[in-house]
């Protein structure tokens, strides 16, 4: 992790958040946060990731558990009084100011010298690249530029946590894509520690140091973002964590680390053993399986036939029927020397027993 230290920056304590006393939005809820980290909150809607950022913010007060950061217990601090930098998806501007008196609004707040706000004013814009446009006003910007007052703002004073609430949802896809490397190349410069709450995978892969999966008010899995989608530890992070097969079976055997699944079908399959109990379900990315010759020197063998292939530019996306379903999913680089693939043509397809992963239900 980027400029990151041992002692963590952020915790959360046995943390649970009930807004009506009987459903738990966030339960369990056990994280560490290193100091320098760029940490993403991933899951679906109600997953409970916004909750976990708002409690940290001040917004919301947690049920039970405390929260620390640094060593202060800030689980009962006021918002203004936690020192953190929030933006949000909607920006949160002030219509009626310009553009500088917008960023330099929380050093206003803390009566900052005239001169003073000046000076860290002209330096925020440049950190974000909107020098000249202090006198502007946010409706004068368009949607990136507004974004980057919003992220100047929480800046100017210099916090030791900044907070992004889904700060891009609102732009169109190319410039979400520049934005996420903008965030991430700023991150880097400043070495400061930010929580950002997002549902989009790809962006959460694009951006993070580790990625924290939520679900149904718990922390599934947090790990680096390459560790996370080539080793999940549940069937839900395997399927939301980008496009997976999943082959329900039972175990027959089990050596050291691995372990032989029997499938619905009939087939055998040699997997990574992750779960517990005799009945898994199989995880296997689709471009991590072999097709065609290449697929002769692996464990796991099968035959397919080609149901459908889609075109995604730099990838060619192939459903087979394989292993009793007509939906296994393959996809393999748009290269020069790609197999030649037909609807209706017969094809074996197979993967090493360390690319997949028996997982408990």
């Amino acid at each position: 992790m980027n400029g990151t230290s041992s002692e963590p920056l952020v915790r959360f304590i046995d943390v649970r958040k009930s807004y009506d006393g009987k459903v738990d939005a966030v339960r369990g809820l056990n994280l560490e946060v290193a100091n320098g980290e760029f940490l993403t909150l991933l899951g679906p809607s109600g997953s409970g990731k916004t909750t976990t950022l708002t409690m940290l913010a001040g917004f919301e007060q947690p049920s039970a558990g405390r929260i620390f950061v640094g060593a202060e217990d800030i689980t009962n601090v006021a918002v203004e009084k936690r020192g953190i930098g929030m933006v949000f998806q909607n920006y949160a501007l002030f219509p009626n100011m310009t553009v500088g008196e917008n960023i330099g609004f929380p050093l206003k707040v803390r009566r900052l010298p005239t001169a003073e706000i000046a000076d860290k004013v002209t330096r925020a814009l440049a950190m974000v690249r909107l020098e000249g446009l202090a006198d502007r006003r946010p409706q004068q910007l368009s949607g990136g530029q507004q974004q980057r007052v919003a992220v100047a703002r929480a800046l100017v004073f210099e916090p030791r946590l900044v907070l992004l609430d889904e700060p891009l949802g609102a732009l169109d896809r190319q410039l979400r894509e520049q934005m996420q490397y903008e965030l991430k190349h700023l991150h880097a410069r400043l070495g400061i520690t930010m929580i950002y709450v997002t549902h989009d995978q790809v962006e959460a892969m694009t951006m993070s140091d580790r990625v924290a999966v939520f679900n149904a008010g718990r922390l599934c899995q947090v790990a680096e973002p390459r560790l996370l989608y080539e080793q999940p530890d549940s069937l839900f992070v395997a399927q939301f964590l980008g496009e997976s097969n999943t082959l329900p079976g039972t175990v027959r055997q089990r050596h050291g680390g691995q372990c032989s699944v029997a499938l619905a079908n009939g087939a055998g399959v040699i997997a990574t053993t992750v779960g517990v109990g005799d009945k898994v379900n199989v995880a296997i990315r689709p471009e991590k399986v072999a097709v065609g010759p290449a697929a002769a020197t692996c464990v796991n063998r099968y035959p397919a036939k080609v149901i459908e292939i889609s075109f995604l530019g730099d990838q060619l996306r192939v459903r087979l029927a394989a292993l009793g379903r007509e939906d296994f999913i393959v996809k393999f680089a748009n290269a020069p020397d790609q197999v030649m693939l037909a609807p209706g043509n017969p094809v074996e397809i197979g993967w090493r027993a360390e690319d997949c992963r028996a997982l408990g239900e």
